[in-house]
């Protein structure tokens, strides 16, 4: 009876012994936003409760100038970064997200800068990703380098400048999952898929990936797999050996999209000129309508500056101009890439176009936003404020229809607490109620600036960065 008792009186202390360990490691474990949308790029802050009411004079709980780059927050408790492009600097930055206080700034001056969109990009548009540990930032013009979270350089791992497709520049942000740092790098001239030791930064592993001709998106984790858009082809490798899995054909040209997981399932829409749904004129055509110098191409003297530096990606050659050799493989190209958003089964093996895509969709489609999955549903921004909702088992469409306000939208949508955070890229700032058979409008905003960066959540506090600001907006606050 004795051994009995002992034995359970054991077992009961056991028992309080982990659950007050497991309490403590819960309460421990600080409030984030730890990479490019969030957690595995959801985009979600499932306990999140921000405010609805957002505006430059809607609870605002700080406001802050910042240099300009389209860059995301990334937050790890009490501390957020950023990364900039400032007086000839690549910057990683980090601030005290109770009262946008900067503590600390790191950077580096790249031996050459890589060539960029110059309206629409900067030198510094990745999202740098931390673990609680490690602070890493990636920058096209340099590599990947590594802080601690008080600024200490850690490691870092140089490379040649970044040749992106059309010399749009480098915007994929890092990853950091299984005690790795996972890049995307689609560069030109050696497009693979990097994995790095986050406590060192050594090399673990790289995966060719000769199919890839450019992508802006992120990757995500899907199990033990990461997942990895880009042209045409979107591709799972190995998370520990990067031997790819699997991949679905026949997509977007060109992805800027980052897949999203939900029910069980994962989702892959993107748009691009170029694909199935995007006629392309006879070259002849174009060349009449564009071709000013009459030098039978179409370049930077037809179009102007800010034109070319959308349309330079048709330039497939290099030469600095759009040629008949260029439209022949756009043409080409077309022919087997399509438009869409698709939803993949789990436990596929090679190419599982056919085998493992259960739906898909082509409208409503968005260029650079990516979707969202959120309560069920499939939602997506689309450049003219269209905005869709589909059911994320069946493809069935619950609604496409225009929010108040046009533009193009390259910020992500995030939700919370039943709502939607919607940026475009005139500054329109977009509150939607999540559900229904149309979109229900509940605030909106003219921030009077440009919004390129995807808003980050974290608790009650929605942060959201426009051209020149940093703004912290949380319910009751002073303005």
């Amino acid at each position: 009876m004795k051994i009995s008792i002992r034995i359970i009186s054991l077992f009961c202390l056991i028992i309080f012994v982990a659950t007050d360990v497991s309490a403590n490691h819960h309460k421990s474990q600080p409030a984030s936003w730890s990479q490019f949308r969030g957690p595995n790029a959801s985009g979600i802050s499932e306990n999140g409760k921000p405010p609805i009411e957002i505006g430059p004079e809607s609870n605002v709980s700080w406001a802050i100038d910042v240099p300009w780059s389209p860059s995301s927050p990334s937050v790890w408790g009490d501390k957020l970064f950023l990364t900039t492009w400032d007086e000839g600097s690549l910057e990683t930055r980090c601030y005290d997200r109770t009262n946008g206080k900067l503590l600390w700034k790191r950077g580096v001056k790249p031996a050459q800068l890589e060539e960029y969109h110059q309206f629409d990009n900067s030198p510094a548009a990745p999202t740098p990703a931390t673990d609680g540990s490690h602070v890493v930032s990636y920058f096209g013009s340099f590599g990947v380098i590594c802080y601690d979270l008080n600024g200490k350089e850690l490691w870092k791992y140089e490379m040649p400048t970044a040749w992106t497709h059309g010399r749009y520049g480098s915007s994929t942000s890092p990853i950091i999952a299984n005690n790795n740092v996972y890049l995307i790098r689609d560069d030109r001239v050696n497009a693979r898929l990097i994995a790095f030791d986050v406590t060192n930064g050594k090399l673990r592993w790289e995966s060719a990936r000769p199919e890839a001709r450019g992508g802006y998106g992120t990757p995500i984790v899907w199990d033990d797999q990461i997942i990895v858009p880009g042209s045409v082809q979107l591709n799972s490798y190995d998370l520990e050996s990067g031997k790819q899995r699997w991949l679905v054909d026949g997509l977007s040209p060109v992805s800027c999209t980052t897949p999203v997981l939900g029910n069980g399932r994962l989702y892959q829409g993107a748009w691009c000129p170029g694909g199935f749904d995007s006629p392309r004129a006879p070259w002849a055509e174009f060349l009449a309508t564009h071709d000013k110098n009459t030098d039978n191409k179409v370049g930077e003297s037809d179009l102007g500056t800010r034109t070319w530096n959308f349309m330079r990606g048709m330039d497939k050659n290099e030469n600095d101009a759009i040629d008949s050799d260029d439209w022949e493989l756009m043409t080409t190209t077309s022919n087997r890439t399509k438009n869409l958003l698709v939803a993949i089964e789990a436990g596929g093996k090679g190419d599982i176009t056919t085998s493992h895509v259960s739906w898909s969709h082509r409208k409503g489609l968005p260029y650079v936003s990516s979707p969202l999955f959120y309560e069920g549903r499939i939602y997506m921004i689309k450049d003219g404020g269209i905005l869709s909702s589909l059911n994320a088992d069946t493809g069935e469409l619950y609604f496409e229809s225009k929010i108040e306000g046009a533009g193009k939208y390259y910020a992500s949508p995030v939700a919370a607490n039943g709502h939607l955070y919607l940026s475009s890229l005139d500054g329109l700032f977009s509150v939607v109620k999540a559900g229904g058979n149309e979109p229900q409008l509940v605030h909106q905003a003219d921030f009077g600036e440009r919004i390129f960066a995807t808003p980050a959540i974290v608790e009650n506090k929605i942060y959201v960065r426009t051209e020149t600001k940093l703004y912290a907006f949380g319910s009751g606050a002073k303005n």
